[in-house]
């Protein structure tokens, strides 16, 4: 089973290698992912770094957290 999300809106969606907690948790709070992003010299992992352009690319629509079998 892959996690990721997914723009109501524009049709698009992202697949991450992390559980659907990981992905609920990053955007419920960007905000806090932005400001760590800011300070933090070795960079964030990848998945978070994916994450967060999706929902900065879609931001102001509904994204929402879906699963799908592989």
């Amino acid at each position: 089973m892959k996690v990721g999300y997914h723009c109501e809106e524009c049709e698009e969606a992202v697949w991450l290698a992390v559980p659907r907690a990981e992905l609920v948790w990053l955007r419920d709070r960007i905000h806090v992912a932005r400001e760590v992003a800011r300070h933090v010299q070795s960079g964030l992992d990848g998945w978070i770094v994916e994450g967060m352009q999706f929902l900065e690319t879609h931001a102001g629509h509904s994204v929402i957290v879906t699963a799908k079998r592989v």
